[in-house]
């Protein structure tokens, strides 16, 4: 079965899907890298090139294809959902935040093929690859909208617009709304070796 109509049966019928739901229907799919080569590009100056293989009211999959620079901190606005590595190596760090407040690291950890990690409402992360392999798939509900990036050197964050990614926008009209955060104290984080 085409890999495209494999996504529509696993995914049209979801209807306000738990975590747990997602995250079978991401599985169910058995994705291999062979599946997503035809929607695979490479964008040298973001930090991945993103492609909606589906969106319904419900739900969006989206193909992440990393080149070697970390997106920014971002959330996933009022959406939850769950990623998986297709191809290579990740690091997730996730940050603690208070609002009004410039998130913090707290802890990261290195996702290989194979793993499947879950992305909360409002938790806030960034990933960059470990070695040039990257590709990752993305399941949330519902689409995600009012994602907030942050810019730490420059103590702000900015919700953008679905066209733009996990990154600082370069165009006013990616951009919904700026936000100046002030700083926190909290513990450093160690990468993992």
């Amino acid at each position: 079965m085409d890999y495209l109509k494999r996504i529509e049966l696993y995914l049209e019928h979801l209807e306000s899907p738990s975590p747990e739901d997602l995250r079978n229907a991401l599985v169910t799919l058995d994705t291999k890298l062979s599946d997503l080569t035809p929607f695979l590009h490479t964008d040298h100056k973001k930090p991945y090139y993103r492609k909606l293989l589906f969106q319904n009211t419900e739900v969006e999959l989206l193909l992440m294809n990393w080149s070697q620079i970390a997106c920014a901190p971002h959330d996933h606005g009022q959406s939850c959902g769950w990623i998986q590595v297709i191809s290579g190596t990740t690091i997730n760090t996730i940050y603690q935040s208070r609002d009004r407040y410039l998130p913090e690291a707290y802890f990261s950890q290195k996702m290989q093929q194979g793993s499947v990690f879950f992305a909360p409402k409002t938790g806030i992360h960034h990933m960059k690859a470990k070695d040039e392999e990257l590709v990752t798939l993305h399941l949330y509900s519902p689409p995600i909208k009012n994602m907030k990036v942050y810019d730490l050197n420059a103590c702000a964050a900015c919700v953008v617009t679905e066209q733009c990614g996990a990154w600082w926008p370069e165009e006013q009209r990616e951009k919904v709304m700026e936000i100046k955060l002030k700083k926190q104290r909290m513990q450093p984080t160690k990468e993992p070796k």
